[in-house]
């Protein structure tokens, strides 16, 4: 089972001018998802312009990071020369009780005891001072 403190060392997330909040938040521990400043929308990953109503305002708001598991697959071969050593692994998509769904690992399940609808939490993993990833326990 990988968890936060054995995770393979693959390549971290670049991040750019539409998804910067995102990262700059997670490294104060914190879960921001771009929101429609009309509408109210949560939205994962951060775009331009608002799937709902077609807004361009955004504003970025602090989640619960509370969800369950919505889907998930389990990966047996090494994707990445990283990953060498650490399969099988599973990734999970999350949803939020906001509403969003993200991709994301579990920290503390092994793959076949992953099951759709168990409740999750988000924990905060320090890759670098600049990169911090969200992962999901079990809750």
């Amino acid at each position: 089972m990988t968890t936060a403190t054995n995770r393979p060392p693959f390549p971290a997330p670049v991040p750019n001018e539409e998804n910067q909040a995102f990262w700059d938040a997670l490294t104060r521990g914190e879960l921001r998802l771009q929101a429609c400043a009309s509408c109210g929308t949560f939205q994962h990953p951060p775009r331009p312009m608002c799937g709902d109503c077609g807004s361009m305002e955004r504003t970025w708001k602090q989640v619960s990071g509370r969800g369950t598991v919505y889907s998930f697959v389990v990966t047996n071969q090494a994707i990445h020369p990283a990953y060498e050593g650490f399969t099988p692994f599973a990734t999970v998509m999350v949803e939020l009780e906001e509403g969003p769904r993200m991709t994301s690992n579990l920290t503390d399940v092994d793959p076949g005891d992953i099951v759709i609808g168990m409740p999750v939490q988000v924990v905060f993993e320090q890759l670098s001072k600049e990169i911090t990833l969200p992962l999901f326990r079990r809750a």
